[in-house]
């Protein structure tokens, strides 16, 4: 007699040892793999409050209580902007990148203590240089000693992700993402050289923890453009595509934008700044069209455990990065022009750079990391709008005020920034409750497939 269940009748399936502690190795590692990524999204999340975001609030209301862009230590401005970039952003991309690349390209497992090593150098690396930068203690020693960390992590991490062989079968022709994505890492390679390169000869030369002017110029165009705009943008056309319904990938064209892109970083850093500029806007329209964001879509967006407007934030991200671009030839052409130069570059970290960030992280990272579900879609939403908002206030004020256009913009200022500080502390909130949460039971290994 049947007892009403969806299996009865049914002859249960009984696995053997060999293929039961296979299945349990595996998913052990996939539990051990999403443990590391936690560890380095929460690393992610107290530099970008800390160190990062919190320490440039309180630059800007210096500058905005005396009026004056150059008021502030170059020092605590690079201190600042080397948590942003590397602290932040950069040790969620080696998380992600960990956890990723090696099932995307379906290579053999790296050994997980590569990844934990890489996090502690990583850590001690940007951690060191921020205190450099603040304290001024002992700096000729620990500029260069945080700088050789840092290379030595990204080694460790190139090393994990890169260097095994396909796990079986015959290796697949390399898709377009993944030679962006090479690009990016070559500019990492490139950022992270000239920053050991520099910290040695401030070492030797300088008199206080802070690269000139000119230098830091250049080097920002290498580690921005350079680095973290392709590695969006090859995750971008790896993942969005799906997640958003968009037309099939125009492989060559994102390759055409990844070259546009490169030789636009080769001109900035060699004070090429209008020729750069064009360049780097001609590659920003290129990757817009490849990837197809403005385009009709194939298929309904998936959103599942997200808030709906998740496609509407990544076409205005994308929208911000045509918009840095073209800041940046304004600015090129208009002599003196630190306001133009630094709204390029606000507009470019947290309207390109962080609106991505906040928009596809909180939609892949929950489940990477542990099969979870995203805590508050509509707490994704608010936080979206606040940086937004305080993204335009900051680049509409910052043209304003440090071109001496009207003076009014400087009382805009710290208001912009305080608004961008509390959608990064609502970011980090969504994402800590939501690792704090119990995660959906792994069965099996997770697929990076995104179908």
């Amino acid at each position: 007699m049947s007892d009403g269940s969806p299996f009865a009748g049914q002859r249960p399936v009984w696995l053997d040892d060999k293929t039961k502690s296979v299945m349990d190795h595996a998913i052990a590692r996939e539990q051990s793999l999403s443990h590391l990524l936690m560890t380095y999204i929460v690393t992610g999340l107290v530099f970008m409050l800390l160190p990062g975001t919190f320490l440039g609030v309180w630059n800007l209301i210096k500058i905005s209580n005396q009026e004056e862009a150059d008021s502030i230590s170059p020092a605590w401005i690079q201190a600042h902007g080397h948590a942003q970039l590397f602290g932040w952003v950069g040790t969620f991309i080696l998380g992600i990148g960990f956890y990723s690349i090696p099932k995307l390209r379906k290579l053999k497992p790296f050994a997980l203590w590569e990844g934990w090593l890489c996090w502690a150098l990583w850590v001690a690396g940007v951690t060191i240089r921020w205190l450099s930068n603040i304290y001024s203690w002992q700096w000729r020693v620990l500029m260069p000693s945080s700088a050789a960390l840092e290379v030595l992590a990204f080694l460790i991490f190139f090393q994990a992700v890169a260097s095994h062989r396909p796990s079986r079968g015959v290796p697949k022709p390399w898709e377009s993402w993944i030679f962006v994505v090479i690009a990016a890492t070559l500019g990492l390679l490139a950022s992270l050289a000239l920053n050991l390169g520099a910290s040695i000869q401030m070492a030797l030369h300088a008199s206080s923890p802070a690269f000139s002017h000119e230098f830091d110029q250049r080097y920002l165009i290498v580690s921005t453009w350079g680095f973290l705009v392709p590695m969006v943008w090859g995750f971008s056309s790896r993942w969005l595509p799906v997640f958003m319904g968009l037309q099939p990938l125009r492989g060559s064209w994102l390759l055409v934008a990844a070259g546009l892109n490169t030789l636009g970083v080769v001109a900035g850093f060699l004070e090429r700044f209008t020729t750069a500029s064009v360049l780097l806007l001609g590659g920003a329209v290129m990757a817009v069209l490849a990837i197809r964001f403005f385009e009709p879509t194939a298929k309904a967006a998936k959103t599942i455990n997200v808030h709906a407007s998740f496609p509407v934030f990544i076409r205005i991200a994308y929208g911000w990065l045509l918009l840095a671009a073209s800041l940046s030839i304004w600015a090129s052409r208009a002599g003196e022009a630190p306001g133009i130069w630094g709204a390029s570059r606000h507009a470019l970290t947290v309207g390109f750079i962080a609106a991505m960030v906040f928009s596809v992280g909180q939609r892949i990272l929950p489940s990477f990391c542990g099969m979870r579900v995203l805590w508050s879609p509509r707490l994704m939403l608010v936080m979206l709008v606040l940086l937004m908002t305080g993204c335009t206030l900051r680049v509409a004020s910052e043209i304003l005020a440090y071109q001496n256009y009207a003076a009014w913009a400087w009382n805009v200022l710290p208001v912009s920034a305080l608004i961008e500080l509390t959608a990064v502390t609502l970011f980090a909130v969504n994402l800590i409750v939501t690792f704090l949460r119990p995660s959906v039971a792994v069965t099996t290994p997770l697929s990076m497939t995104t179908e």
